[in-house]
């Protein structure tokens, strides 16, 4: 199958331009998305540096910069300032604060005002319900569920998101929202995504890199192992025997 022939959107989750503008150029990656954890690991030290330089790399997509702010009076005079940098820009909320307290209430206030929210770190059905019912129906919305977070606990994240595509399906202030399948771990998740009826799902660097190999055999693939195998034994330079 051809990944362009997909109805799942693939945005590129990561902090560094070089990486950021290669996926644009696929033409296969149609947004963006970062967190303060691929910040640092990027080395960003300069948030509105990096926030004007991104957007000036990768014009016309959509893309997520995330509140640094801890307390939600924080968080609303971030939100105001990252919302400003342009109009593809959607800003991410925590669902909750670091003390657990829920971030409804901002959502809901910066909705009121236009500004356009991709809540993230959702991982249970109850808080995609406790979103959905403050969204304003008339901005656009991104919820991202972790079905790769969910996975690493052992929990199966299909079910989760199959009900997560229905409850957004079934809500009245929905008309504008898209689910996004977040913590994508391997390149068969974008097919999983698509099937069920996700909107978008995130892809670090390193999946990206692999979305060439779609279409190969598993033949082709096997005699592609096996010769990487004999690269590194001759790069190795010795033997058993």
């Amino acid at each position: 199958m051809n990944i362009k022939d997909l109805n799942v959107e693939i945005f590129a989750d990561g902090a560094v331009i070089d990486d950021m503008v290669k996926a644009q150029k696929t033409g296969v990656v149609k947004g963006f998305t970062t967190n303060p954890s691929l910040m640092k690991k990027a080395g960003v030290t300069d948030y509105m540096k990096f926030a004007q330089e991104a957007l000036s790399k990768v014009k016309d997509a959509p893309i997520s910069f995330e509140v640094f702010g801890d307390d939600f009076k924080t968080m609303e005079k971030e939100a105001e300032k990252i919302s400003n940098l342009g109009s593809k820009v959607f800003v991410k909320i925590p669902i909750t604060n670091t003390k657990g307290e829920s971030s409804i209430n901002l959502i809901k206030k910066l909705n009121e005002k236009g500004i356009k929210v991709n809540v993230t770190a959702i991982m249970t059905l109850k808080q995609v319900k406790s979103v959905l019912r403050v969204l304003n129906p008339n901005v656009e919305n991104i919820i991202s569920v972790f079905a790769g977070r969910l996975a690493d606990i052992g929990i199966d994240p299909i079910p989760v998101m199959r009900q997560c595509v229905e409850l957004i399906a079934d809500s009245q202030n929905s008309k504008k929202t898209k689910l996004l399948w977040a913590s994508c771990r391997e390149v068969f998740n974008i097919f999983e995504a698509d099937k069920l009826g996700v909107d978008i799902i995130t892809c670090t660097a390193p999946v990206i890199n692999k979305l060439g190999l779609i279409g190969k055999t598993p033949e082709e693939r096997s005699l592609e192992t096996v010769k990487g195998f004999n690269e590194d034994v001759k790069a190795l330079g010795f033997s058993i025997l």
